[in-house]
This record gives structure tokens, C-alpha cells and sequence, in this order.
């Protein structure tokens, strides 16, 4: 939970606020792999990439 507090303030300190969509998709992402990974689901996943 550090890193995420640290990861906001940064943001908020720099006005970076370009980056946030950015790191929104990432997570999206992620979490298509992580749950198509081991699901009935995962051949649909893997042909969107």
C-alpha cells in the first residue's frame, strides 16, 4: 500500500495527471490475464491480443 500512496502523491505533486489513464488501462490488462488465466474464458482473452 506504500507504493500506491507514494505512486498518488507523485502524481498529485507533479501534475501528472496524464498518467492516470495510463496506469487504469495497465490494470485493466493485468487483470484480464491473471483471471483468463486459469478460467473457461482464457480463448476469448487471448484473441483480443
Amino acid at each position: 500500500m506504500d507504493f500506491l500512496s507514494d505512486l498518488f502523491l507523485f502524481i498529485k505533486e507533479r501534475k501528472k495527471w496524464v498518467l492516470v489513464p495510463v496506469i487504469f488501462v495497465l490494470l485493466l490488462i493485468g487483470i484480464l490475464i491473471v483471471i483468463g488465466g486459469g478460467s473457461a474464458i482464457a480463448p476469448f482473452i487471448y484473441t483480443l491480443f
